[in-house]
């Protein structure tokens, strides 16, 4: 995590100096959102909690997405990250919260979400859930940690426009 270091930093920074916490909900980074904020010291200050909801009970027993939004659509979807995101900040007393799903492979891949697919979420409180669909290159690790990297600037260029 020490690669991540400056800019696992500048987040805690950006987040202390507006007295605000982050949850994190992940998939398919297994915690690596989660483990990068609490790499630093201090960082319970700023980092609130994070989910680990792997499969898709968890996502709903956790987080409370509904069954029937990832059967309808998915676990790697639109609609599921912004449910994540939402319910990661509706079970946590953060004011931010980002959500990322996706299929890190080498398997899982489906027609129209090919490996290196992923839903990431931001969601503010009282504000509206945005989530982008990202697509990354190379194996398992290059995916979790590309995504990983994409969360933490998503998350900073959020925080600058806030």
């Amino acid at each position: 995590m020490k690669r991540f270091e400056a800019d696992v930093l500048a987040l805690g920074d950006a987040l202390r100096a507006r007295a605000e916490k982050l949850a994190a909900a992940e998939s398919c980074t297994g915690g690596l959102i989660a483990a990068a904020c609490t790499s630093v010291a201090g960082a319970s200050d700023w980092f609130e909690r994070g989910f680990v909801t792997y499969s898709n009970e968890a996502k709903s027993e956790c987080l409370g997405v509904p069954a029937a939004l990832i059967e309808a659509h998915g676990a790697v979807s639109e609609p599921v990250a912004r449910a994540m995101a939402e319910g990661a900040l509706a079970h946590s007393k953060a004011q931010w919260a980002i959500a990322v799903t996706g299929i890190a492979g080498p398997g899982g891949a489906v027609p129209g979400k090919p490996v290196g697919t992923v839903w990431l979420a931001l969601a503010h409180a009282g504000q509206l859930t945005r989530a982008e669909r990202l697509h990354f290159d190379g194996d398992r690790t290059m995916v979790r940690e590309q995504t990983l990297r994409r969360a933490l600037a998503q998350l900073r260029s959020a925080l600058e426009r806030a």
